[in-house]
């Protein structure tokens, strides 16, 4: 874990995107604990649509409030829904990748079959599919998010776990009478971590744009808790008057997006054997 952290640090594209995400996670973590210049919904009636000044410094919205705050508590209850429905996603995609390639035969084809239903549709289609049953508000969208990317982890996982129970310690330790629960995770989950933490990463920049859509949608996080998308929903009839109500939403959504990424394609780059080889 540390060489691959020093590894990812001594990484040009790793260096921006752990700063990035860094970033991200200790305004996330003041937003949560009430460090904001101001109370995120405390309305300043006077000063409405202020333009970026001394006293708020990203400007205020129609209701006065200081968009600063409300931006550093929107990109902790974004992450807080990126993060979790990540999780979601890795644990359910990493069991039904594992028992499709470990019983094999028909239970595979089931599984996977159902994997291939939902990954047709597409991912803010099926996000929003699964809303509207349910109703809109911050466990929907973890939830929503979540199955929408276990497919994705499933079919990473049944890959590499079909080719791994082929292998001679899987066998040796099957015909020593290991469990079945013991050879799954220490011989078939511990040599997928590699290209499980790489989607994962790359997951989280998905789910952050698709937590926005959502919100911009109406169907994420509900007012009067702000969060990014919505931040862009309740600005995008005010461009021309107060254009920054847009702007900040927007660059901080795009950081996000690309901190994520770098940080995952450099974690390829790192666990990839072909590139340990040329370096070796």
């Amino acid at each position: 874990m540390k060489k691959a952290l020093a590894a990812l640090i001594r990484h040009p594209s790793g260096r921006i995107g752990l700063f990035i995400v860094g970033l991200y996670l200790i305004i996330a973590i003041m937003g949560a604990v009430g460090l904001t210049p101001h109370n995120p919904l405390q309305q300043f009636m006077l000063d409405r649509l202020k333009p970026p000044s001394g006293n708020f410094w990203m400007g205020t919205d129609l209701l006065g409030r200081d968009t600063m705050s409300r931006l550093m508590m929107g990109i902790g209850q974004s992450m807080v829904i990126a993060f979790a429905s990540v999780a979601f996603a890795t644990i359910a995609g990493t069991v039904i990748g594992l028992l499709a390639a470990w019983w094999g035969s028909l239970w595979d084809g089931i599984l996977m079959r159902l994997m291939d239903v939902l990954l047709a549709f597409p991912a803010i289609l099926l996000a929003l599919l699964i809303i509207a049953i349910v109703g809109p508000g911050t466990a929907t969208s973890i939830a929503a998010i979540g199955i929408v990317y276990t497919p994705i982890f499933a079919r990473v996982v049944r890959g590499p776990a079909l080719s791994l129970k082929r292998r001679d310690f899987v066998d040796a330790a099957r015909t020593f009478g290991s469990a079945q629960s013991y050879v799954l995770t220490r011989h078939l989950l511990l040599n997928l971590v590699a290209p499980l933490a790489v989607q994962v990463t790359l997951a989280l920049a998905w789910a952050l744009l698709t937590e926005a859509g959502l919100s911009f949608l109406g169907l994420g996080t509900q007012p009067p808790t702000p969060s990014l998308g919505l931040m862009l929903s309740e600005s995008k009839n005010l461009m021309t008057q107060a254009p920054w109500l847009m702007i900040f939403p927007a660059l901080t959504i795009m950081l996000g997006i690309l901190g994520f990424n770098l940080a995952g394609d450099a974690l390829r780059d790192i666990l990839d054997p072909r590139t340990q080889r040329r370096e070796a």
